[in-house]
This record gives C-alpha cells, sequence and structure tokens, in this order.
C-alpha cells in the first residue's frame, strides 16, 4: 500500500498569492502533476491542514478543482487556517468526513493499513489541541481493531520540534494522546504537518514525522526562544508512504517538480572491481 501525504497547501482565491509572493495554486497544481506522473501511483493521497490560507468557501472551490486529475481518492483534515463550516459545504458530499460531535475525525478502511483522521482545530486559534471528547473518540477508534496496522494523521504536532515559535502553536494535550496511543502497539505512524518542514522523531511508543510543504517552507531556525517565524523559498515536497508486511511503514520525501533524467549509472574504469569485471569478460 503506498499513500502520499500532502500538506499545507494554503490555497487561495483565483488571482491572489499567499503572503505577497507565493503562488500555492501554481505550486499544488505541480505537486498534483508530481504525484500523477509517479512510476507507481499511490493508493491515496492524505492532505494534513492548513488547505486553504483563509478557510473562504472560494478557496474550498479552488482546492477541489486542483485536486480534481489526481487520480486517486483524496482524504482531508483541517488546519488552523481552514474552517470546518467551509470544508465541509464543499467536501462533505465526498462521504467520509463526519460531523456528528463538531470534529471532522473519521477513519478510512478498506485498505492494509487503517488510517484515522483526527481534527486538531481550535477555531480562531493558531494552536491545536485533543481535548478529552477528541481523546475519547480517538481511544475508541483504536479500540475497535487492536491488531490492524494503523496510522493516524492530523494537523498540528503533539510533540517538540525545537522550532521554537512553531512549536508554541503545535497541538496541546501531546502527553495525554501519547498516553493513550501508548496503550495499542499497532500505530505504524503518527503523520502531521503545520511546521512546513520535513522532520522526524520517536514519540508516544512510535514514529511521528511532519511532512514538507507543498509550497512554502518555514525557516529551519533551532535557536532555543528564537525569532519570530520566517518562511523560505525551499524546495516545495511531499511524503510517500509505503507500506507492506514485510518491511512495515517506510517514508520517502519527493521533491516537487521536473528534473533531468533519469540517467543510466555508467561507471568508470577505475571504479573499485571494474578492472577485474573487464578482465573477466
Amino acid at each position: 500500500m503506498m499513500i502520499a501525504q500532502i500538506t499545507d497547501l494554503h490555497i487561495r482565491p483565483r488571482g491572489r498569492v499567499a503572503y505577497e509572493r507565493v503562488d500555492t495554486n501554481a505550486m499544488l497544481e505541480a505537486a498534483v502533476a508530481t504525484i500523477e506522473s509517479l512510476p507507481r501511483k499511490p493508493d491515496l493521497v492524505i492532505a494534513t491542514g492548513d488547505l486553504t490560507d483563509c478557510g473562504l468557501a472560494e478557496e474550498y472551490a479552488v482546492l477541489r478543482d486542483i485536486l480534481e486529475p489526481l487520480s486517486m481518492p483524496v482524504y482531508l483534515v483541517p488546519g488552523n487556517h481552514d474552517r470546518r463550516a467551509e470544508l465541509f459545504a464543499e467536501f462533505g458530499s465526498d462521504g467520509y468526513l463526519r460531523n456528528d460531535d463538531g470534529f471532522l475525525h473519521y477513519t478510512i478502511d478498506g485498505h492494509a493499513v487503517r488510517l484515522i483522521g483526527l481534527d486538531t482545530v481550535v477555531p480562531g486559534q493558531g494552536h491545536g489541541e485533543m481535548c478529552r471528547a477528541r481523546l475519547a473518540w480517538l481511544e475508541g477508534r483504536l479500540g475497535e481493531e487492536r491488531d490492524r496496522p494503523t496510522i493516524v494523521f492530523m494537523h498540528h504536532p503533539p510533540f517538540s520540534t525545537g522550532l521554537a515559535d512553531m512549536d508554541r502553536i503545535n497541538c496541546r494535550d501531546g502527553q495525554a494522546m501519547a498516553a493513550v496511543l501508548r496503550r495499542f502497539d499497532n500505530i505504524e505512524r503518527v503523520v502531521c504537518g503545520h511546521h512546513h518542514r520535513p522532520i522526524t522523531t520517536r514519540w508516544a511508543g512510535t514514529i511521528a514525522s511532519v511532512a514538507p510543504s507543498t509550497a512554502h517552507q518555514v525557516t529551519l531556525d533551532l535557536v532555543p526562544d528564537g525569532s519570530p517565524a520566517t518562511f523560505m523559498m525551499e524546495p516545495p515536497g511531499f511524503d510517500l508512504h509505503v507500506w507492506s508486511p514485510q518491511s512495515g511503514l517506510v517514508s520517502h520525501g519527493v521533491a516537487i517538480g521536473r528534473f533531468e533524467g533519469p540517467y543510466p549509472f555508467v561507471l568508470d574504469a577505475d571504479y573499485p572491481g571494474q578492472a577485474a569485471k573487464a578482465e573477466a569478460a
């Protein structure tokens, strides 16, 4: 099974850019093209929040148009730049988003790996939260299939990353969430967005990771209590998670764009062993 994780898309109305300089719509179009051009296409795509920049109904309509060329299912969870009502109005008819308790949580079944999407949004705030109600929902879903490999995906990282200004607005209640996850030994990965950088750590008895943005990246500033967060136009990307019974979950970082190649590896005659091979031939 193969899962593409895109995140922090920050889609804007047509003709507008984010932060006065980032053409996030064009960059997501490039990400969609890269996914579709992979030699082996993913079974599904998950988008881990900040789908739009301002949560406008117009932005969600643009998002749907840009994602349309993807030939596999796409599953969305909201981030702090999103608005639940507008997201649900545009994508609720797709059938997987649930809004029974006010949160857009859901599970994805029918694959080799079970996926659980979490809504960590606190309306009007930059930080996220896993409150008692959300933790109870998560524990209930995890308890339904204890033996099945499971990936949890969410927007706000529930762990510290060393990016001081971003960590101030990560997912609160991380310790409580970790306590829930440690009760289960089938959690393959917790995957997040929000921090706009590739990050990996061991957390809550499993591996947790953050995928890079399909657009701009947060500046790599690991100074404790450093400056307010800024962004860089580093190469955009996404994560590709491949699961097999033999290896579990293996993740690859994918750069977005078109690059020269592929080229064969042609070894120089001086490469170790090449002379012996030539003589043998």
